[in-house]
């Protein structure tokens, strides 16, 4: 394999167009829906930071290092390591910004999809939906008899002891142990007692739901499944009883979707590098949100977004 070109002039010469000339297009007109549905995006994740207790400062901060991962990627992508003048052209950040954020690339919270509990219950849940009875097992059974210990080391390979899973369970609130055996207390991996847990779930499932809808944006591949319907001015009774069947079309679909990509892991070659990640959301207000008055809109019929 070829590796990438350096920031070389020569590099930059052979590069197809450095990111900096898609300026030229914001100036005719885009900028203002671009910095828009970037408003839209960040609002429910600045009420998280400032709920948090996060500052101007540190928002700042990590707005810069995502400037310049990405600018990295992009130049990446046209087969250029881009140097720290390249990043400074394409960021707007001044040399020495981009020098210090270039050094101090560091993610900080757990993936929720390399996530040993998540994986055992994720499968516990998928053999309770065919033998609702599994919701109860033995932590160790006999050699082929179904078993906390059998369940937790086929979802982890192996990797991950059944104990260390069966503790983290417990902590969490998703498992308790009785006198030899321990049963489910959950319908999800939901890890409500863990923040740096909810914390990457959230970052998790928010970031492959905006990749989509980016992608989709953008274009330059076939488009993701990225779909929504919604209307305003019903009641906050119907918003809740409609959420209800959401949920429980969701369990259906759940199951499959799991015994698909688990029948995909295991037939995969140790070289597979492929991930998917596939969700769902439902939000309501019972009235008018704080959003900003731009955000606001007259009464709907039911809408889907295309």
């Amino acid at each position: 394999m070829a590796k990438p070109k350096s920031g070389s002039a020569g590099a930059r010469r052979r590069a197809k167009a450095p990111p900096a000339a898609k300026l030229a297009r914001l100036a005719e007109g885009q900028l203002d829906g671009v910095l828009a549905a970037c408003a839209r995006v960040l609002r429910p994740l600045v009420r998280l930071a400032l709920h948090m207790g996060v500052k101007h400062v540190q928002l700042d901060l990590l707005l810069r290092r995502l400037l310049v991962e990405e600018a990295r990627r992009t130049w990446r992508e046209q087969g250029v390591e881009a140097n720290i003048s390249q990043l400074s052209v394409t960021t707007g950040l001044n040399r020495k910004a981009v020098t210090l954020l270039v050094r101090d690339a560091v993610e900080r919270l757990p993936q929720s999809e390399m996530s040993a509990p998540a994986k055992t219950l994720t499968l516990w849940l998928r053999i309770c939906t065919d033998d609702p009875a599994r919701r109860r097992l033995p932590i160790v059974a006999e050699s082929g008899q179904p078993s906390f210990e059998s369940v937790a080391h086929e979802a982890t390979r192996g990797n991950v002891h059944h104990r260390a899973v069966l503790d983290e369970l417990q902590r969490l609130g998703m498992a308790t142990e009785h006198d030899g055996t321990v049963e489910l207390n959950v319908d999800g991996f939901v890890p409500a007692q863990d923040q740096r847990g909810m914390l990457a779930f959230l970052g998790d499932n928010a970031r492959d739901h905006l990749l989509a809808a980016v992608s989709n944006t953008i274009g330059g591949q076939p488009p993701f499944l990225e779909r929504a319907v919604f209307a305003k001015g019903i009641s906050a009774e119907d918003c809740e009883r409609i959420h209800q069947l959401t949920r429980a079309r969701w369990n259906a679909l759940n199951h499959e979707l799991t015994h698909e990509l688990t029948k995909a892991f295991t037939a995969a070659p140790d070289s597979a590098a492929g991930r998917m990640r596939i969700g769902i959301y439902a939000y309501y207000e019972k009235g008018i949100d704080s959003t900003s008055q731009a955000d606001q809109n007259v009464s709907e019929l039911p809408t889907t977004r295309p």
